[in-house]
């Protein structure tokens, strides 16, 4: 597929997503208490990852993430406390290159079932990383530094590949549940299945395939659905943009046929607003679901996804 992923370059962004992971109603929010519980102790990195150990081990599980509610994942610095409770967890889910401390915690430990998201399906460069996600995060230089795009689960095929590989994981380290995981696992899949066919179905026919974000995390989601993402890159979410990257994104928008900017739920729609106002366009939420608040269209996963396909629908215009 084709796909165009444009990324308006500038200074780096130096303030990053404000996003972390709910508590589920399997989970913890305290790592602390994922050691010795009589459940396959699961420690996950952050939301998306938490979110697959608890829909695919149900009741057998216990998952605690390493990223409290509202806490920008990027940033995340393990305690004492939370490496001793991963040391003695039964497994660990994480997505190599996102969290650099993850990343050294893992490595470091001697837990016997280390499932990395990212070993199971693929990863791709979106344009200039550079100058797009990764610039977003400065302050971490080894962060994404393969270059790839991290953002998998934002697209529902790749997400099911990495669902069906941590199923697998969780039947081979607890035998003893084998059937409730893989039973779990295929009902999962189903489900992503069919939010995948309402985004082809909802945004086959639409008047623009350009939308224009603050984040460049929808990279994946772009390319599955044949859109182009405009990502606003080099703007501080606290700042407004200058007079001449104004103007860019007005000619931008005029010839592409954009019509909505779109921000995240716990980031200042400050830019967002700047530039809608002066291009004349309007504003819009688009969350990369890296964690769940209050805030959030949603309470999970599948519901934050359909109020994002919603919000798509509504922006690109569909006939």
């Amino acid at each position: 597929m084709n796909v165009r992923r444009r990324l308006i370059s500038g200074t780096a962004v130096a303030a990053a997503t404000a996003l972390g992971l709910a508590t589920l109603s399997a989970c913890s929010s305290d790592s602390a208490a994922a050691a010795n519980t009589d459940k396959f102790d699961v420690v996950a990195s952050f939301y998306p990852m938490a979110f697959l150990a608890e829909q695919i081990g149900g009741d057998h599980v216990n998952v605690t993430s390493l990223t409290e509610p509202g806490q920008e994942p990027h940033d995340l610095e393990i305690s004492a406390k939370q490496t001793a409770a991963l040391q003695e967890s039964d497994a660990v889910l994480y997505l190599k290159d996102l969290q650099p401390s993850v990343d050294d915690a893992v490595a470091q430990s001697e837990i016997k079932t280390k499932i990395d998201a990212a070993s199971l399906t693929t990863l791709e460069k979106h344009g200039n990383e550079v100058g797009g996600h990764a610039a977003e995060h400065d302050d971490h230089e080894d962060e994404e530094s393969s270059g790839l795009d991290p953002h998998i689960w934002l697209d529902p095929v790749r997400y099911a590949e990495v669902a069906e590989g941590v199923g697998k994981a969780f039947e081979k380290a607890d035998p003893d549940h084998a059937a409730a995981y893989q039973a779990n696992t295929a009902t999962l899949v189903k489900k992503l299945d069919a939010l995948n066919t309402r985004f082809e179905d909802g945004l086959a026919n639409t008047k623009t395939k350009v939308f224009l974000t603050t984040h460049a995390a929808f990279g994946y989601l772009a390319e599955r659905y044949g859109l182009t993402e405009e990502a606003i890159n080099g703007l501080d979410p606290e700042s407004e943009p200058s007079a001449a990257r104004v103007k860019e994104l007005e000619k931008m928008a005029e010839a592409d046929g954009v019509t909505t900017v779109f921000y995240e739920t716990l980031v200042s729609d400050k830019t967002a607003k700047t530039i809608a106002s002066d291009a004349n366009l309007r504003t819009d939420v688009l969350d990369p679901i890296e964690g769940i608040t209050k805030k959030s269209r949603g309470t999970d996963y599948f519901a934050v996804q359909e109020a994002n396909l919603e919000a798509l629908k509504t922006a690109l215009g569909t006939k």
